[in-house]
C-alpha cells in the first residue's frame, strides 16, 4: 500500500506550487516503478508522472517541465513536486506501483484543487 499526503494544502491558486508526499510499505520499494496517478470526475485515472527504480523521470506532455517525480529507495518515499499549477492539474492524486501487474489498493488518494 502507498500512502499519499499533500504538503503545503490541497487548495491553491493559479501559479502556486504543491508537494505531495508518498510512503510505501509492503513492496520492495527500491525494485518497484513507481508513478503518480490523478483522477478527475467521469475520467479514467491516468498516469501523469513516472520514475523508475533506478530514478529515471518521465512525465506526461501537460505537467512536463512544472512536475518534478523524485525517490529515496532507503526512506520507501516518493515525492512529486508541482509548480505552476493550473485549473487542469486539479483532481484526485495517487501514487502506486508504475507496473499495472503489481499495483497495490488505491487508497483514498489525496485531492488536489486549483482556482483561477
Amino acid at each position: 500500500m502507498c500512502s499519499c499526503r499533500r504538503l503545503g494544502g490541497g487548495s491553491v491558486q493559479v501559479g502556486e506550487s504543491l508537494r505531495l508526499s508518498c510512503a510505501a510499505s509492503g513492496i520492495v520499494f527500491r525494485l518497484s516503478d513507481m508513478g503518480w496517478f490523478r483522477q478527475v470526475p467521469g475520467k479514467e485515472r491516468i498516469m501523469v508522472a513516472h520514475i523508475t527504480f533506478g530514478g529515471t523521470p518521465g512525465y506526461t506532455a501537460p505537467v512536463n517541465h512544472r512536475f518534478i517525480i523524485s525517490r529515496d529507495n532507503a526512506k520507501s518515499m516518493m515525492w512529486l513536486q508541482m509548480n505552476d499549477l493550473k485549473p487542469e492539474d486539479t483532481g484526485l492524486y495517487f501514487c502506486n506501483n508504475g507496473n499495472p501487474r503489481r499495483r497495490t489498493p488505491w487508497g483514498k488518494g489525496t485531492l488536489v484543487t486549483v482556482s483561477s
